[in-house]
């Protein structure tokens, strides 16, 4: 067997570390540009493959037959070679989405259903929606419903967003406010990079029930192999995979007073986990060239703090990193959403009398008691957990893991 991906600019694609879960076959990625379509397609050496964007209609051209499911949804994300030469056409995104969809335990049945965009992802959306019984609206840049008249719609239960708006690079953007919708009841974002967009960032804050896209990819991509080598695969193959990549992508972020720790505990917990591990003011030093007294000492607390935004937005919405923030960072609150969306965020404890001051500009400059009563409901604002780092800084990080390891 030989197996791959499919697309026109691929880049950073997990699809092949999904596959090695999977089964047993080589699985790599084929960019092709239009050009070079129809020739891979017809004699490339290949026995099945996933294909992505844009090439999802392209390919039933040259598909001999189709599965019910790529014929409702007239789009083809899975190409398996037959016996005698010619592909078939299959799209296992349908089950994808409805895993998703069902992970939540939203009921949409009978409900009023925002599905924003219209492309492939959109339809495949609409169709697992109305099988479940919603009353579907597809929101898009034109047309009957759009973003323009979206007062329309303030009855929504669910919505769920099918457009790239919010993925990395570009994080920070959203479509639609969830404010706007006061009977909603979840949002679902077929992204997955970031962890949280800025839309589900909004609806988490509402205490919406809300589910990111990294799910779908690891379900589709099981039912795809079950193609490509004819075999069952166990459901809790996609529990499995889930959360060992969800482990990989996302940071964990590491909060608390100057001084508590956390540079060396995030030194530790990159030794125990084989994430890169990043100081954000050892990393604003190096950006800004002067030591933070100086910034401090010429510019300000004020300016210092908008240097720190700034590495905090850069740093934030990467994947796979342990971040080590400023003890000062909470208070911003701008920060908290470019540290929540890709991270879990541990603050570290430490009693006032065990924190050292040198070099840190605020620490000696300020009674640390008033300074930990001001901050600590900011403290409190920011953290997922608490971690008391008044021992040995190996059982802190030692807690965390097993926090990490033992997550939803």
């Amino acid at each position: 067997m030989k197996c791959g991906l499919l697309g026109k600019k691929l880049g950073h694609s997990y699809s092949p570390q999904i596959h090695r879960h999977l089964g047993d076959y080589p699985y790599d990625l084929y960019e092709k540009t239009p050009e070079e379509l129809p020739e891979f397609l017809l004699h490339g050496d290949f026995t099945g493959l996933n294909v992505t964007m844009p090439y999802k209609k392209d390919v039933m051209a040259y598909c001999s037959s189709l599965s019910p499911k790529a014929e409702a949804l007239n789009a083809v994300n899975v190409l398996v070679r037959q016996p005698d030469g010619g592909l078939m056409g299959h799209n296992t995104d349908y089950y994808g989405f409805e895993t998703m969809l069902q992970s939540t335990g939203l009921s949409v049945s009978g409900k009023k259903v925002l599905v924003l965009g219209s492309g492939g992802a959109s339809n495949t959306a609409v169709a697992v929606l109305k099988a479940h019984g919603a009353r579907v609206v597809v929101i898009s840049r034109s047309g009957e419903n759009h973003y323009g008249n979206l007062h329309l719609h303030t009855d929504a239960s669910v919505i769920v967003n099918t457009t790239p708006v919010g993925m990395y690079p570009n994080t920070g953007e959203s479509a639609v406010d969830p404010a706007l919708f006061p009977h909603l009841e979840g949002v679902l974002d077929v992204v997955y990079n970031p962890a949280r967009t800025r839309l589900l960032l909004d609806a988490e804050k509402r205490g919406l029930i809300t589910a990111n896209g990294l799910l779908m990819l690891v379900a589709q991509a099981k039912e795809a192999a079950e193609w490509f080598t004819g075999q069952p695969i166990p459901e809790d193959r996609v529990t499995f995979i889930h959360k060992a990549l969800r482990s990989q992508m996302e940071n964990i972020i590491l909060i608390g007073m100057p001084g508590s720790g956390k540079s060396t505990v995030g030194r530790l917990l990159a030794d125990m986990t084989g994430k890169k591990f990043i100081d954000a003011d050892a990393f604003l030093i190096q950006k800004a060239g002067r030591t933070i007294p100086e910034i401090f000492a010429s510019d300000g607390e004020a300016a210092f703090r908008t240097l720190e935004t700034q590495v905090l937005k850069e740093l934030g919405c990467q994947s796979g990193l342990i971040i080590a923030t400023g003890g000062g960072c909470v208070t911003r609150e701008e920060n908290y959403p470019l540290l929540h969306q890709n991270g879990t965020i541990f603050c570290l404890d430490r009693d006032l009398q065990k924190l050292p001051v040198d070099g840190r500009p605020l620490s000696q400059n300020t009674n640390l008691s008033q300074m930990y009563q001001l901050r600590k409901p900011l403290y409190d604002r920011f953290a997922d957990h608490h971690i008391d780092n008044n021992g040995a800084a190996q059982c802190a990080a030692a807690q965390i893991l097993k926090i990490w390891e033992e997550r939803e």
